[in-house]
């Protein structure tokens, strides 16, 4: 009986904003080359849209920390 292809490794989420903005850049340059096989390209198409998704979810903590500090009520950040 033939064996069930393994499923992918998860990738590893982006270290910082500034990592995750990189690959992302990265990503779409190697998209709009043109030069990707089709599966190779969808792929990166979902790996962007995880990486867009991170990077919104740490500008919208920032921002709410600001908007915390521009009300003049300092609290710790949380990073998560």
């Amino acid at each position: 009986m033939p064996k069930a292809p393994a499923a992918p490794a998860p990738v590893p989420e982006p270290a910082s904003y500034e990592a995750a903005l990189q690959e992302l850049e990265q990503l779409v340059a190697r998209i709009e080359s043109g030069q990707l096989p089709l599966d190779q390209m969808l792929a990166g198409y979902q790996r962007g849209a995880t990486l867009l998704q991170f990077c919104r979810a740490r500008l919208e903590a920032v921002q709410q920390q600001i908007q915390v500090l521009d009300e003049g009520a300092l609290q710790p950040w949380n990073d998560a």
